[in-house]
């Protein structure tokens, strides 16, 4: 009876591992328009498609917030491969955002920040 209970641990362990999909880790660069690093920008990754079947349809993070570092860069934890939507927002520029496929186990992404555009006034 052990020996079955065993086997159906490692037979569903393993299904399980196959099925658990494929992560990435994504590194992101945030620049200026003449190449400079921007420090201190806000970086958002968000998770548009998908759900982990390693748990069982339940939902995995989803949602992360870190900030570059004096070098513009800022690396992000494993998430898994698919469609993420990235935003970046740093004082003295447009705010940045686009989807990205996530497609490879490393992925290095470069972001060019905008200056702000002058305010636009029907009463100027």
């Amino acid at each position: 009876m052990q020996k079955y209970i065993a086997a159906a641990l490692l037979f569903m362990a393993g299904a399980l591992s196959a099925f658990a999909g494929e992560t990435a880790r994504l590194q992101i660069t945030v620049t200026n328009l003449n190449g400079k690093p921007v420090d201190r920008a806000s970086v958002i990754v968000r998770f548009v498609k998908g759900r982990s079947i390693a748990k069982l349809g339940k939902k995995q993070m989803t949602s992360w917030e870190t900030r570059t570092n004096q070098d513009g860069w800022t690396k992000v934890p494993e998430l898994p491969q698919g469609t993420v939507l990235i935003q970046v927002i740093a004082k003295g520029y447009q705010t940045f955002g686009q989807q990205f496929e996530i497609d490879e186990d490393d992925k290095s992404l470069q972001i060019k920040l905008n200056p702000p555009q002058p305010q636009h006034s029907v009463h100027q």
